[in-house]
């Protein structure tokens, strides 16, 4: 890596943990902000919930074009003062339509950020140095939102309107801060992976439907956000309170859970997955969140005490942010590895478009079903967990060696330029 994508990275990881930050502090208390203290009622709150979803589907599509033809960051820097006046607009609404359109803005600006940063990180990591890149990313998202919430927590009084003013404006004032920031980076041009599939930058999206294996990791990415970041606040906290008996103050302690196994494990987990392919660490990761469906079947089916309960429980979220942890360094440089030169920021569109499908599907479908039908519930996220096993083990055989083993191919690389014989590398045809 060199000087300049060094310092561009620094600025793009600070940018990561200031828009985490922001977001952490408004995003937990959205719900209580539109319903009790704007007196807007339940169904607007819901609404803005809604909003948010249908905001990023629309505008997804046209973001990952956006990026190819103008680049990273002009559309991130759109895309923030986008979501700073949605932000600064949402804490000074008062009626139903003005909080709408505010939160459209707000989800509009969040979403595009996401691929515009992942094509960032892209653009100034090579290949031996992306699966860090990206495991810090998410280290410092997760810090950002556990940390904002935190402090958004104490600022908060329901009984004032203002103090939710405040939150919004010091959400809004992050974004503008990130702005500086990020105008001053100097994007350098990241070298690709010599056997990545040749293209030219104009196919769109119908060259990324013709790559078939980037079609399967779409389905694969479905399937991982579907089975769980989709149930996180719906269907598994609605199967803890009426299942397993969870308190509020459980609740809280299982994605306290989460969140800690996510800051304490991030870099032991790296030195671990960044050696091996990566289609066997996604695979591990569906056996892994099937073993946290059975905590939480056990959990809410089982016959042992409260306590025990509570401790499974606990331990699903645990489990699910070891899993979380192994993907973050895995899943988002695979997508950069099957782009061809100069589409990275189609293709980080199009995945996090189906991240948010998913995510729109996943607690519509896991809510009611994990508040009523408690075994179904638990069973059909368990095949779904092992369904992952083996979506990932089939989209290993479609994957080159470069794809799945970038640390062997960079390792032969090197042998080549000194004038050596290469290790031969096994490559699944």
């Amino acid at each position: 890596m060199t000087r300049a994508m060094g310092a561009a990275m620094r600025r793009i990881h600070v940018g990561n943990a200031l828009s985490a930050f922001g977001l952490g502090f408004t995003v937990p208390y959205l719900y209580v902000y539109v319903a009790q203290v704007r007196g807007l009622g339940a169904m607007t709150a819901g609404l803005v919930l809604a909003v948010f979803a249908v905001a990023a589907l629309i505008v997804l599509p046209f973001a990952g074009r956006a990026i190819v033809r103008r680049g990273p960051l002009p559309v991130l820097l759109a895309a923030l003062v986008t979501a700073a006046l949605g932000a600064l607009s949402l804490g000074l609404a008062g009626n139903a339509t003005a909080v709408l359109l505010s939160a459209a803005a707000l989800g509009a600006g969040q979403a595009v950020m996401q691929p515009a940063l992942a094509t960032m990180i892209v653009d100034c990591s090579t290949a031996e140095t992306r699966s860090r890149a990206f495991a810090m990313q998410f280290f410092l998202q997760n810090l950002g939102l556990g940390v904002g919430g935190l402090i958004g927590g104490h600022l908060v009084d329901t009984t004032r309107v203002s103090s939710f003013t405040l939150l919004f404006a010091i959400e809004a004032a992050m974004f503008l801060l990130l702005v500086a920031v990020m105008a001053t980076v100097r994007m350098p041009h990241s070298p690709r992976i010599a056997d990545a599939p040749s293209a030219s930058g104009k196919g769109g999206w119908k060259q990324l439907l013709g790559n078939r294996a980037m079609v399967q990791l779409c389905v694969l990415g479905f399937v991982l956000f579907f089975a769980c970041y989709g149930q996180f606040e719906s269907g598994l906290s609605a199967y803890g309170v009426e299942a397993a008996g969870m308190s509020t103050s459980a609740l809280g302690t299982a994605l306290a859970a989460n969140t800690m196994m996510i800051v304490v494990a991030q870099f032991a987990v790296l030195k671990f997955v960044e050696r091996r392919r990566r289609s066997r660490v996604i695979a591990g990761v569906g056996l892994i969140w099937a073993v946290a469906w059975l905590a939480a079947g056990y959990a809410g089916l089982g016959h042992g005490s409260q306590e025990m309960a509570t401790a499974a429980f606990v331990s699903t979220y645990a489990l699910f942010g070891l899993g979380e942890a192994m993907l973050s360094p895995t899943v988002a440089p695979l997508v950069a590895d099957l782009a061809p030169e100069g589409m990275a920021g189609q293709y980080n569109s199009a995945f996090a478009l189906v991240k948010q499908l998913a995510l729109a599907v996943g607690p519509a479908v896991g809510g009611p079903l994990g508040a009523s039908l408690h075994g179904p519930y638990v069973v059909t996220f368990l095949l779904f967990s092992l369904g992952i096993t083996v979506l990932a083990l089939r989209l290993g055989r479609r994957l080159t060696v470069a794809q799945d083993q970038p640390w062997a191919a960079a390792r032969t690389s090197r042998v080549v330029a000194r004038g050596g014989a290469a290790e031969p590398v096994a490559a699944e045809a």
